[in-house]
């Protein structure tokens, strides 16, 4: 192997090298801020660079280790961290300007994990204002760029994460999500994510001036997009290491027992009367059969509605929103995110008052259905989004561009508020007259088994391949 070609390596495979001492952290963390400096310029994925301190810090590792040291399951590991978590010492601004000086006093849980397991974080990644749309740009850093072309967002509000790992900025990339943050990058870009269930990853920013909303806390879940399913295998026992600072993290282990007999899946193609676009369909075929040769046992069937589930849970936080967050947004927000969140309030009527309180509750009943029909179904297989992903500024095009950004996409949103894990992996790639991009799909899974939903995305990612490998080549013959 040549230095050129460490970037391309994977988290489990370069650790593998990086913890035999076959490879020094210090090359690995220098082939990754290589391909930064390469890529970065024209994508905006990361905004703040953090190379030298990533290089002094894989020093260290490598001199810890030569002195007998036992290394983490991260050794070497290049990652970045999304602007709206805390890492010390650096601004958490949310994409906002009046944020960009609010610099971290200690590290965030999701931060201090990583760096416990010996991942290097070589960058922090661009996010959209106040975190709060399915696409990235903002007035303090500027637009991300997806690496597959211009014809497509990189998705948000983890869009820097998402860009940035697929075109070899890091094997890692933290992002998180309220709505689908983790999972609209993976669909925009073809990586790999699940989004943890409630509780699962320790979450809290030591930067925050009060506690976050009630729906907040337990519908934004804390996570990594990656180029690999194995990759989350690798890394998600770190990521959800037990922190106090979070009381109501709960420290399960990754893996959960093994199930008896093949793992019955619901399939599903209902989009609820939004058009389903013949490459969704074709990846949902796709998605089936790569399960059902895996030894899946894929059935038909229809979950508990997603659709009123979904719908509900997002006007229930768009009350919350109204409420605890419309005052921030019109006093620090852009002119952009104020008209979108104006439009948000009127394609997601927020729930209020009573109301507010009444679907807060109801919410268990939208869960205890989802846990009734699991106890059948592990895993729920079906469209992210009906639709192949969206240009960028789509949601600014008022309320058609926010219901096509947004509106249909009640499978994303509706796994958090039910707490509930889903995975979302490549399961095609499409050429379409705009250019090519990947179609994911989605795997949801019981409470708890984060890694049911992961492996399944493997078996999907088998029969399909890794994006990462026809995007790189892609770039060279673009550069």
């Amino acid at each position: 192997m040549t230095h050129s070609d460490i970037w391309r390596l994977s988290a489990t495979d370069l650790t593998a090298l990086t913890r035999s001492g076959d490879l020094s952290a210090e090359d690995a963390v220098r082939a990754s801020i290589e391909r930064m400096h390469q890529v970065n310029p024209d994508l905006n994925a990361v905004v703040e660079d953090l190379s030298a301190d990533a290089l002094e810090r894989a020093r260290g590792l490598d001199q810890a280790r030569a002195k007998g040291a036992p290394t983490g399951s991260l050794h070497g590991v290049p990652v970045t961290i999304k602007i709206n978590v805390d890492q010390k010492g650096h601004a958490t601004s949310n994409g906002v300007v009046a944020l960009k000086d609010v610099i971290a006093p200690d590290d965030a849980p999701v931060v201090r994990n990583l760096q416990d397991a010996g991942a290097v974080v070589v960058g922090r990644t661009n996010t959209p204002e106040f975190s709060f749309r399915a696409d990235t740009d903002n007035l303090l850093h500027g637009r991300t760029h997806n690496p597959w072309g211009r014809h497509i967002s990189p998705g948000g509000s983890s869009g820097g994460a998402g860009a940035a790992v697929m075109a070899g900025i890091g094997a890692l990339a933290h992002g998180n999500d309220i709505g689908g943050s983790l999972r609209f990058p993976a669909a925009a870009n073809g990586a790999v994510t699940v989004k943890p269930g409630l509780s699962r990853v320790p979450a809290w920013n030591p930067s925050q001036q009060a506690e976050r909303g009630l729906l907040a806390q337990s519908m934004s879940v804390q996570g990594l997009i990656t180029r690999c399913a194995a990759d989350l295998h690798l890394s998600m026992p770190s990521l959800i290491a037990a922190d106090p600072r979070d009381p109501f993290h709960v420290p399960m282990p990754w893996r959960g027992e093994t199930p008896v007999g093949p793992i019955k899946v619901a399939f599903t193609k209902d989009t609820f009367g939004y058009a389903l676009h013949p490459e969704v369909d074709k990846a949902l075929d796709t998605a089936r059969d790569a399960l059902i040769d895996a030894g899946y046992q894929v059935e038909e069937a229809s979950p508990p509605d997603v659709f009123d589930c979904g719908r509900t849970g997002y006007r229930t936080l768009m009350g919350e929103v109204l409420t605890l967050l419309k005052g921030d947004i019109e006093a620090a927000g852009s002119e952009t995110i104020r008209d979108i969140f104006d439009v948000y309030f009127q394609e997601f009527p927020p729930i209020v008052g009573t109301d507010l309180v009444q679907m807060l509750a109801k919410r268990t009943h939208y869960a205890r259905e989802w846990s009734l029909f699991m106890q059948d179904y592990p895993l729920v297989l079906s469209p992210f989004l009906p639709q192949p992903f969206f240009k960028p500024d789509r949601d600014t095009e008022g309320a058609e561009g926010v219901h096509e950004v947004l509106g249909c996409a009640v499978y994303s949103y509706a796994m958090n508020f039910l707490g509930l894990p889903a995975a979302c992996v490549p399961a095609r790639l499409a050429d379409l007259p705009q250019g090519p991009q990947p179609i994911n799909v989605q795997i949801a899974a019981r409470r708890w088994r984060e890694d049911m939903a992961v492996d399944a995305a493997a078996a999907i990612e088998a029969r399909v391949g890794q994006m990462c490998l026809p995007l790189w080549d892609r770039m060279v013959k673009t550069v």
